[in-house]
């Protein structure tokens, strides 16, 4: 299974930043669709009060600080540059993080989806919404946030779909700042089923398509949970698509890009479960041949000869 979309992480909470301008971004972009990626998903338009876009209700209401360049106006213009779709994510305050309340995440988002597609909406390569805030299991309020502001970004934009991208609370759901790499307590697949099942339900027509991340199970254990996370997804009418992370969990050092070895295991068994698409989380900073990590380029080289990309 090939992967044909990526996150962009311009606002990350862990990951070194590249300092790319224009010219950097162009070249990536060019990259990207070498080996067949068409969608490009923005991971956040903003945390805490740093931010993507000039934009005026998040700098007069949460403090946020005017940046230097437009981003997303720049990534729309290189996805018709280059072909592809742009989904918009949205804004995190930061306050989940605090509180393990997704609630008020609704309240930061509704004046940031009526703004980002009055000013952006005329673009072609707008193609859809990522609802940013990641989840493992029924956190408080999450199945709600997902549910009202899928529904407002369909609204205001005429039904353009809308992607979520959550984590499956495995052994290796471990925060980035500890110092462990796995943890002794994880989810059980039923767990898994019966609280996914739940949550799909109740948003069910809100969300068009869930990509779990694959990075927090052990690799003999994602033939199992890929099955269950298509049969939910079917029965509840969504997409099952797969984010098939090219960074590495298992190194003390976080984050490295990956083994081509492991990502093509993840890959091999999304496509055996029946998915229909492999995204990763990210291509710029793991796979590209002008990443800051050397390793990127290497599995980029790796990643096309494997699927006989000249």
């Amino acid at each position: 299974m090939k992967i044909t979309g990526t996150f962009l992480d311009e606002i990350s909470h862990d990951i070194p930043h590249q300092n790319w301008g224009r010219v950097e971004w162009d070249r990536d972009f060019a990259y990207m669709r070498n080996i067949g990626i068409d969608t490009v998903i923005l991971i956040r338009s903003g945390y805490r009060r740093f931010i993507t876009y000039p934009s005026q209700y998040l700098q007069n209401n949460f403090g946020c600080y005017k940046p230097p360049v437009d981003l997303v106006e720049m990534y729309l213009e290189l996805a018709e540059k280059y072909g592809m779709k742009f989904y918009f994510g949205l804004y995190d305050s930061g306050h989940y993080w605090d509180t393990g309340n997704l609630s008020q995440e609704i309240d930061s988002n509704r004046f940031v989806i009526d703004e980002v597609y009055q000013r952006y909406g005329h673009f072609k390569s707008f193609s859809g919404w990522y609802l940013s805030m990641e989840i493992s299991r029924r956190t408080k309020g999450a199945a709600g946030a997902f549910k009202t502001l899928g529904l407002q970004c369909k609204e205001v934009s005429n039904g353009l779909p809308t992607l979520i991208s959550p984590w499956i609370d495995g052994k290796k759901a471990v925060m980035a700042a500890s110092t462990q790499l796995t943890k002794e307590e994880a989810v059980s697949l039923g767990e898994h089923e019966k609280e996914w099942s739940e949550i799909f339900d109740e948003i069910s027509g809100a969300v068009d398509a869930v990509a779990f991340q694959d990075g927090h199970i052990d690799f003999h254990e994602l033939p199992d949970f890929f099955e269950v996370n298509k049969k939910m997804a079917d029965k509840y009418g969504l997409q099952c698509w797969t984010n098939a992370e090219s960074f590495d969990r298992d190194m003390p050092i976080k984050f490295l890009p990956i083994k081509f070895e492991k990502l093509k295991l993840k890959l091999e068994a999304a496509g055996k479960a029946g998915y229909e698409k492999a995204i990763t989380f990210e291509f710029s900073h793991f796979m590209s041949p002008q990443s800051a990590y050397l390793q990127a380029g290497h599995l980029y080289n790796r990643y096309k000869e494997y699927f006989q990309i000249s």
